[in-house]
């Protein structure tokens, strides 16, 4: 770790891109919330998911976070269209078929009440008559839409994604539309992982 070196994590919001530059009016950027130069997303979380996102200069290190070799866990919190059964769960554990791909077997588990997450702006759509559910996923890949996919081929179509944490670091009390730098702790576990 260089005195230079940056490594910070943001709660992105609902309809933020994960990206500085704006290539349309209809959404935000991470430009309306962090003011620090030369910093990148480590990965990324769809303009519809939020959560934990981490930002970077440090090339090396983003480089061994975002590549599969690695498979640092990351952990989601899914809201789906009613409630998985053990079945579905199964499959999502032991991995699906999502376009030509199986993915990895992930952690998964229905969580027995709703987490505490704010409220999302806008609201997910509810249905009068369809319950919901929580799901919690831990994966080690991170495909192009892979969560929501995965939870479509099971039935299961997901209405909120929002990633509580990557490896070690979590959101912990972090609000919406908030970042702040990493500890020099946490920076030194993140890098002692990422040599796996």
């Amino acid at each position: 770790m260089t005195i230079d070196d940056r490594y910070i994590i943001f709660h992105k919001p609902y309809g933020v891109l994960s990206q500085f530059t704006q290539e349309t009016p209809k959404h935000r950027t991470l430009k309306d919330y962090i003011d620090v130069p030369d910093v990148y997303p480590v990965g990324r979380l769809d303009w519809d998911s939020e959560g934990l996102l981490l930002l970077t200069n440090d090339g090396r290190l983003q480089h061994r976070l975002s590549h599969p070799r690695f498979g640092h866990e990351r952990t989601y919190w899914v809201q789906v269209e009613r409630i998985p059964d053990a079945d579905a769960i199964n499959k999502l554990q032991t991995g699906v078929e999502i376009q030509d791909y199986r993915t990895r077997p992930a952690k998964v588990r229905l969580l027995p009440a709703n987490p505490p997450v704010c409220d999302r702006d806008p609201p997910i759509r509810f249905r009068k008559n369809v319950p919901t559910g929580w799901l919690e996923l831990t994966l080690t890949e991170g495909k192009n839409r892979q969560v929501r996919r995965m939870t479509a081929a099971v039935g299961f179509p997901t209405l909120r994604l929002i990633r509580v944490s990557i490896a070690h670091l979590c959101l912990d009390g972090l609000a919406l539309g908030e970042w702040r730098n990493l500890t020099a702790a946490e920076v030194k576990l993140m890098k002692m992982g990422s040599r796996e």
